[in-house]
């Protein structure tokens, strides 16, 4: 191609800043934080294509828009270890709580439940788009179950291989590790050697096993254990889902947990935790029912429960547990979505039973709760049942990032969780400002460089030119969950701006309707 000698003679005296290569946005004046766990400082952040390119003082470039960040927080977007979006992504695909919330990345898949074809799934994600990125594991309870149904028994040696297939294959289409569910049917009927082979299978392709251990509660000790010896045996990292210690009895309990991790660690194994920062939890009712009973599947449950000698042994295994927690009744537990009868959520079980004319006492409200589970597949509940203590001494912990647990929600449907919207928020509000907890910037480092070295994601997580520019800006002094139980649809407030991918998606902390999310396969 020639130029005219007039054209170049201009390009000639175009004044230094036009020639220089522009960029997309700058961000001006603000606090950075860089995810690296070290002191903040002043500065400037210019992006460019999608990229951060440049880091300093008073940038001169020019940029197509501006962001004054004075007086506010810079940092990298936040990055959501443990969520279930699964189902939500094309109902809401600007996943509005999580934006609100700082988070600018997820890790699907987790609890062992995720999509059984990966590429189809990542391929589905891209042409979708979503506001945020994606990235997912391959769930274990999934493999199972599309090759051995919901049999309660060891797999076959040739039924083990085409799992194993299955996880190789997932892992090669871009699953960045395997989960484990394993108080859920089918993942509960599986032996530690079924879940160390396939967790090998996701060793080889450079995986992270993820657990949902098998226990919480009077078994966490043996759980943590059987987590770190499967790491130790595939020989990969180990992330322990919302790490907590459950019910009265076992309070007190996270310092004994804590130190089996810690042990780990002195050992050579890359073992962490994940946290959500309220003191109660968010499954399902079906938990509350002996695990052996939905051997076969739900037909197989409902055959069962017209059995009278095998539902009064149901009943009778139900009211046990709820002794050896030291409950009198099943009012810690609350209802977050019941489809049959949308009047039942924000209710306890112990309320819905009054409701139904039943005697509150505890083998009528196990009643109530077998009607409930055999009406629907899936009642999702929130059950009190944590310490402020052991949360706390959790959050103290250095290996040990926060998370969700939650899925994209639908505004105004149900009675979800709050820790659906306000999870990270909640974090920086409450426990680093008002509470000191932990530092600013320690409590940054766990929702960012950690929880992107934990799962291979190695354009995020920091603020160095070449990275991803996924950016989050806040307010220090008003960040704060607005979610509550009795209220949950609320979004977090004081983050100002959120950029995905160098796109701002939160502008003055309004979602700009961007979707600029890419899908982030096993690198």
């Amino acid at each position: 191609m020639r130029f005219s000698p007039t054209l170049l003679l201009a390009l000639t005296f175009l004044p230094p800043t036009l020639l220089a290569q522009s960029l997309d946005v700058l961000i001006k004046n603000g606090r950075i934080i860089d995810g690296t766990g070290n002191s903040w400082f002043y500065g400037d952040v210019g992006i460019k294509d999608g990229k951060i390119k440049t880091i300093g003082k008073q940038i001169q470039e020019e940029a197509r828009q501006i962001i004054d960040a004075k007086g506010l927080v810079v940092t990298p977007g936040f990055i959501d270890v443990h969520a279930h979006i699964e189902g939500a992504e094309a109902v809401t695909p600007t996943a509005d709580n999580f934006i609100y919330d700082g988070v600018t990345t997820v890790v699907t898949g987790n609890c062992g439940g995720s999509n059984l074809d990966m590429g189809r799934y990542f391929a589905q994600m891209d042409s979708l788009k979503t506001s945020i990125n994606i990235a997912s594991l391959i769930g274990h309870n999934t493999v199972r179950r599309a090759v051995m149904g919901e049999a309660q028994r060891d797999p076959t040696p040739a039924e083990l291989v085409q799992m194993e297939a299955l996880v190789e294959k997932a892992m090669r289409e871009g699953a960045v590790g395997i989960s484990t569910g394993l108080i859920y049917v089918p993942g509960t009927y599986s032996k530690t050697p079924e879940v160390l082979a396939l967790s090998k299978a996701a060793a080889r392709q450079g995986g992270t096993y993820a657990s949902h251990i098998r226990d919480e509660g009077d078994d966490v000790a043996e759980a943590v254990n059987e987590a770190i010896s499967i790491g130790r045996e595939a020989n990969m990292p180990v992330e322990i889902s919302h790490f907590k210690v459950t019910y009265k009895p076992n309070w007190g309990r996270s310092a004994e947990t804590l130190a089996l991790v810690e042990k780990a660690r002195r050992e050579g194994l890359d073992v962490t935790v994940d946290q959500y920062p309220y003191v109660a939890s968010s499954t399902t009712l079906d938990t509350t029912v002996p695990t052996w009973a939905f051997s076969g599947g739900r037909d197989s449950l409902h055959a069962r429960l017209s059995d009278p000698a095998i539902r009064q042994q149901i009943k009778k295994e139900m009211t046990n547990n709820l002794k050896k927690k030291k409950l009198k009744s099943f009012d810690y537990a609350l209802v977050a979505r019941y489809a049959p009868d949308t009047t039942y959520n924000g209710k306890t079980i112990s309320q819905i039973n009054l409701l139904k004319g039943r005697k509150a006492k505890a083998s009528d409200e196990v009643e109530t709760i077998l009607d409930m589970v055999t009406a629907t597949n899936r009642t999702q509940m929130v059950y009190f049942s944590m310490d402020e203590k052991d949360l706390v001494r959790i959050m103290q912990y250095p290996f040990n990032m926060f998370a969700s647990d939650a899925g994209i929600a639908r505004f105004g449907a149900g009675m979800p969780h709050p820790r659906a919207y306000g999870t990270n928020a909640r974090v920086l509000g409450r426990y680093v400002r008002d509470q000191k907890v932990i530092r600013l910037e320690e409590a940054i480092r766990r929702m960012t460089s950690l929880p992107a070295q934990k799962f291979n994601l190695r354009d995020r997580g920091l603020l160095l030119p070449g990275m991803a520019a996924d950016l989050v800006i806040f307010d220090e002094a008003t960040v704060s969950d607005a979610a509550e139980f009795a209220q949950p649809h609320a979004y977090s407030v004081g983050f100002k701006y959120v950029l995905v991918n160098g796109a701002l998606t939160v502008d003055e902390g309004k979602h700009t309707g961007v979707r600029n999310g890419s899908t982030l396969k096993k690198q």
